[in-house]
């Protein structure tokens, strides 16, 4: 006889939890608030969707900020190469790009939406839209359906809630299903923003909104701890900073913050050249061209729109003759080079961030199958666990790995 199996959210976690399920001829439904599945997914990636990344199994459990070893079964179970031959056997082409991304060919979240969409409808998964979840009902500690909003009662036999956690709100992720697992006595991990723009003090972001800074190295630091990226990109916005470096370290900053205390980043704008060897630099073009004025000597050094920032916080002339800088005004433009800082205000606020960061405490659910120590036959996939990732691919790989492993779990224990 088969077993009913309802999945809780359209998500990524959850269109792969029902899949997996449903591969295991299980009666399984799928319950979503919006009126279409995968609203959030659409927006991964801008649009193009970096479905995963092709780097090994340890190089991507580090990218999980400390948390990645829970990951390991789900990981053993359906990893990397596993979603990508999913997806080209259905007959969508996968390539790789630079730091090992994996997107879709064409560049196109849709057409993702559309291989997980025909696969539910093939393994005759129920879905049902436009239906919010009100309640998960257990007896003696034990799974027994769900309630909707609309009143009806469904029985079940396992449920697995994959509901997301609070970020990108509007596309229907608002947290309920942890206010459900906090009531069937689970610990919610607090709530904040990972992956999340930060906000800074200088006015001046606003006049530089969409420059990228390249080739940068970014220090995030407080009067007690300090956190160096690798070399990458940045970019200014209307209220602060953004970009990849940025994003990578935002939940840390988010953290220190919540703290209450003070936080600032440090931009290295040339990583690869030591305060010598700007200097060396700076008096080989100084003699060399003793007429040019200092914004004109550093337009091979700094983008140009962030000339007249930098010369303003150095506290230099822009038209000034390099041959009439002093040595002093030298090595403060030299240091500025090496740490031109931002003070850090907040950030965006976590409905607009990429990523939750806190949920359903790891601690309370087994790694194996994904379901809760607490309520038998109740299983968790996807973000509403306190577990959160780099950019790259890496959070979108554990949505559908802890998916795949909570419905083939739901489906076989």
């Amino acid at each position: 006889m088969k077993r009913k199996i309802i999945v809780i959210g359209g998500g990524p976690a959850g269109m792969m939890a029902a899949i997996s399920a449903a591969s295991h001829n299980q009666d399984v439904t799928l319950v979503e608030k919006n009126s279409t599945l995968g609203k959030k997914l659409l927006l991964s990636g801008k649009g193009r969707c970096n479905l995963t990344n092709a780097c090994d199994i340890d190089s991507f459990l580090e990218r999980f900020f400390g948390k990645g070893q829970f990951l390991r079964d789900a990981f053993k179970e359906f990893f990397n190469n596993d979603l990508i031959e999913f997806f080209r056997e259905r007959g969508l082409k996968l390539v790789v790009e630079r730091q090992q991304r994996v997107f879709p060919e064409h560049k196109r979240s849709d057409a993702v939406l559309v291989v997980l969409k025909r696969e539910i409808e093939k393994r005759k998964v129920n879905v049902l839209l436009r239906s919010a979840l009100k309640d998960v009902t257990a007896e003696k500690g034990v799974v027994t359906g769900v309630l909707l909003e609309q009143g009806k009662h469904l029985p079940a036999e396992r449920v697995i809630l994959a509901t997301g956690g609070v970020s990108y709100a509007f596309t229907g992720s608002t947290g309920e299903g942890l206010t459900i697992a906090r009531k069937l006595g689970h610990t919610i991990i607090p709530l904040r923003p990972g992956l999340v723009p930060l906000c800074t003090r200088q006015q001046f972001c606003h006049f530089l909104e969409g420059l990228s800074l390249r080739n940068i190295r970014v220090t995030f630091a407080t009067e007690t701890q300090r956190l160096v990226s690798r070399v990458g990109e940045m970019i200014f916005t209307s209220y602060g900073v953004s970009g990849p470096l940025i994003l990578t370290h935002s939940g840390t900053v988010a953290d220190w913050l919540s703290q209450g205390r003070e936080s600032w980043i440090e931009i290295d704008l040339k990583p690869a050249l030591s305060t010598e060897q700007l200097d060396a630099r700076f008096l080989r073009e100084f003699k060399e061209f003793p007429r040019r004025s200092i914004k004109n000597m550093l337009r091979s050094v700094l983008p140009q729109r962030f000339i007249p920032v930098f010369l303003d916080t150095a506290c230099v002339l822009a038209d000034t003759r390099v041959s009439y800088i002093r040595q002093q005004d030298r090595r403060k433009m030299i240091g500025l080079l090496k740490c031109f800082r931002l003070d850090i205000s907040g950030t965006q606020p976590i409905e607009e961030a990429m990523v939750t960061r806190g949920g359903v405490a790891l601690k309370e659910i087994n790694p194996r199958t994904m379901e809760s120590r607490l309520v038998k036959k109740l299983h968790f996939a996807g973000e509403i666990m306190d577990i959160d990732a780099d950019t790259g691919g890496f959070n979108l790989q554990a949505a559908f790995s802890t998916g795949y492993l909570a419905g083939k779990s739901a489906a076989q224990n």
